[in-house]
């Protein structure tokens, strides 16, 4: 099968940052679906691994988090799906990824693919949606209810690919005034689409922003980036026993200012479940179909707004540059090999 890896970590400008393969098609193992890949997103964590880490063995790494595809084979323990259901996910970071023809995928982590959406448009969605759900109902433990859930939440890089479905479900799901950050023009117009009550310019006194919204505290913060430079902004303006949620990687994070406060600190991490096979690791199954039946439904739409194609070295080079560069809105997908 065709797939795009790498040998070396290293920089993207680099001729063999990342290569065209061929490798053997996986065998399904007993929980597991093998998926016939047919639009994949790009997301940081790719670029990430590919800069810094090495392969486990002697074949390339094959990266890749998101994928949606046609099951074409499943395991003997198979409970959820049959050959031919078409499905989205965003894969397990401790196995190969989805820049593949074919990708093992357990079927635990798995979703239907919403039916109104086209494969791109399916593929820009589950990594980002897990993180942001797992932010707002296993970390702030937000109840489901738009008349329980009062207070406020700033996302920090709403335009993002997390920030853009975390505000549409805190929309959909909570009763959050939702503020985000945002500058540019067109940022500030998509937060807006997404459905933010508030946007925050990042780029002025956030502090001051709030005061004129006559909102001085917010209740939880989703902080989706450069939380090393927010974090002596917090014990300002997070609300006493407010909490945090945590999704990038600083060097160091010191949390002491926030004690006098009793805010809480999160972190939010969408492969753990996958990664440590955890008692609940369905659960991402289940939110997965729930969120297609609201995509379906028409209460949440897909995040993409970059196509790319083929799947090949070429265009997922292209699409790491994105990335890098830091201007993207929404997903990226590439579509096809």
């Amino acid at each position: 099968m065709k797939a795009v890896g790498y040998q070396t970590p290293g920089p993207v400008d680099r001729p063999d940052a990342l290569l065209d393969v061929i490798l053997r098609s996986p065998v399904p193992g007993p929980r597991d679906l093998l998926v016939k890949v047919k639009a994949v997103s790009v997301n940081p964590v790719d670029v990430k691994l590919r800069a810094s880490a090495a392969p486990a063995g002697e074949e390339p790494k094959i990266l890749g988090f998101d994928a949606a595809g046609i099951v074409e084979a499943v395991g003997t323990e198979v409970e959820h799906f049959k050959v031919g259901d078409e499905v989205f996910y965003a894969g397990d970071i401790t196995r190969p990824g989805s820049y593949a023809e074919y990708q093992l995928v357990d079927e635990r982590i798995v979703g239907r693919k919403p039916a109104k959406l086209d494969w791109g448009e399916a593929a820009a969605l589950p990594l980002t949606t897990i993180t942001a759900w797992e932010i707002l109902f296993s970390r702030f433990g937000l109840p489901r209810d738009r008349d329980l859930s009062k207070g406020t939440l700033l996302v920090i890089n709403g335009a993002g690919g997390v920030g853009s479905i975390l505000i549409q479900l805190a929309r959909k799901l909570t009763g959050l005034t939702i503020l985000a950050t945002a500058s540019r023009p067109d940022t500030v117009e998509w937060v807006k689409k997404m459905g933010a009550d508030f946007v925050i310019d990042y780029r002025q006194s956030i502090e001051e922003q709030l005061e004129r919204l006559d909102i001085p505290m917010v209740d939880y913060v989703a902080s989706l980036t450069a939380t090393d430079q927010y974090l002596p902004l917090f014990p300002k303006i997070v609300a006493p026993q407010g909490h945090i949620a945590v999704i990038d990687d600083p060097a160091s994070l010191d949390i002491a200012p926030l004690k006098r406060k009793a805010i809480s600190v999160s972190w939010e991490f969408m492969f753990t479940r996958s990664m440590f096979r955890t008692a609940d690791m369905i659960e991402q199954h289940r939110l997965l179909n729930e969120v297609s039946e609201l995509v379906d439904a028409g209460a949440l739409v897909t995040t993409l707004t970059n196509r790319l194609a083929p799947i090949d070295a070429a265009t997922v080079r292209e699409a790491h540059q994105l990335i890098e560069d830091s201007t993207s809105i929404g997903k990226t997908v590439i579509e096809g090999f």
